[in-house]
């Protein structure tokens, strides 16, 4: 649902801003939290004694923290507001992060991790759902498309600061930075951050009311083929983060400062599509980019794993397809949580949260599925081209393109309560 406000109802731009700049560090703090350490994984599998496997299931704890975590608060911002749950769960992310540092084993340092994950929830879907509560329409695709700069940026300097500390201290330093950022974006979202959620438009339904929202969310076809999309692209995505790594450093011999140089490239390619896709709206509608975009990253996941069990192009042949496939999913992650979360303002954060917990969770089943298979090109080509070509299927059978209505509206609706 819409509210539909007087100008002198809008905030001004000054506060808009804040607001917008708040919400790109909320949405940072996830891929800060997934990345920083990627350079690390090596080390840490070494310094813990264990395996890569082993290690790698650390990011799937993450995950799976993401995941649970959305679920969770995204019901309690509809019903509660939108603040205290934000401000709760960075706190725990911080509390975890401190923790982290001192971690003695695996086992504490996965556990930790699955916490820091779930703080890391509340910045995700709270974020998400403040969009909603402020924007819709094409408005909400292009403000999803500047949070996705942020998305690109974070896992270019992530893996780059985190290379730069291990130049200095242990991987435990990785986790005093994040402690500190964490700090950083809690001071920001308390000091700036507004109520978006009015009392009169909360959800007061308890867990009965929850359960009643999320079935009422998986009556929706089209809605749940979204979601369906935006988590298998966003697993391609965490197939390569997962992976990455132990691909770059051992297969191809490369060091953790040339690995986050790699790294930044495909980051760079997800940027450069989110930005893009602001001035593909102006011409096409959010589903007409979703549909091309996901049919090119099929092709190019196919190109990708053709390249990798011939071994054509070396190095090149691998990272030009395995980039263009992230610049595809760039383009995926703005537009389909916007379609997917135009159909239901009325419960924004629950269903942000289903959307975020979808992704995290089906990201997390890829995340340890390349180095079950083997931690090298091939693994990595096989999910990413798998996941791609799963995206096309679920577009095309559930989603249905061409019955999704037309939503020419491009106004941004404030509606900040005090």
């Amino acid at each position: 649902m819409r509210a539909e406000l007087s100008p002198g109802e809008l905030l001004p731009a000054g506060r808009r801003l804040r607001i917008v700049l708040v919400l790109g560090f909320l949405t940072a703090l996830g891929p800060l939290t997934i990345d920083m350490y990627l350079p690390a994984l090596p080390t840490i599998t070494t310094d813990l004694h264990t395996t890569e496997a082993a290690v790698q299931l650390t990011l799937t704890g993450t995950l799976l923290g993401l995941a649970l975590g959305q679920l969770l608060v995204g019901p309690l911002s509809d019903a509660v507001g939108r603040r205290l749950p934000l401000l709760a769960g960075v706190g725990v992310h911080v509390l975890a992060s401190v923790l982290c540092v001192v971690a003695p084993n695996l086992a504490v340092l996965g556990t930790l991790r699955v916490l820091q994950g779930l703080g890391a929830a509340a910045a995700a879907v709270v974020a998400m759902a403040i969009v909603r509560d402020l924007f819709s329409g094409l408005a909400a695709a292009k403000l999803f498309s500047r949070l996705m700069l942020v998305v690109g940026v974070a896992p270019i300097l992530a893996p780059t600061i985190g290379g730069v500390v291990l130049n200095w201290t242990s991987w435990r330093g990785v986790f005093v930075v994040l402690t500190v950022a964490a700090i950083a974006i809690l001071t920001a979202t308390a000091l700036f951050l507004p109520e978006t959620l009015p009392v009169e438009r909360r959800r007061n339904g308890g867990v009965t009311g929850t359960l009643r929202d999320y079935g009422r969310l998986f009556t929706d076809r089209a809605y749940v083929g979204l979601i369906l999309v935006a988590a298998l692209a966003f697993s391609a995505l965490f197939a390569y983060v997962s992976g990455s790594s132990f691909v770059f450093q051992e297969e191809y011999g490369m060091d953790e400062q040339q690995f986050a140089y790699v790294f930044a490239g495909g980051a760079i390619g997800l940027i450069g599509a989110t930005q893009f896709n602001v001035r593909l709206l102006r011409r096409w509608q959010p589903v007409q980019i979703l549909t091309g975009a996901l049919v090119a990253g099929a092709v190019f996941g196919v190109i990708f794993l053709l390249f990798a069990i011939t071994g054509f192009g070396g190095l090149a042949g691998v990272l030009i397809p395995l980039w263009l496939v992230l610049a595809t999913v760039g383009l995926a992650m703005t537009n389909a949580p916007a379609l997917a979360l135009s159909r239901h303002g009325e419960a924004a954060g629950t269903a942000a949260a289903l959307l975020g917990a979808m992704q995290f969770g089906v990201g997390a089943l890829a995340a340890p599925l390349v180095g079950v298979l083997g931690n090298s090109a091939l693994a990595m080509a096989i999910v990413v081209a798998g996941t791609m070509l799963a995206v096309v299927v679920v577009l095309w059978t559930v989603v249905q393109p061409s019955r999704l209505p037309v939503d020419e509206s491009a106004e941004p609706v404030m509606a900040v309560a005090h």
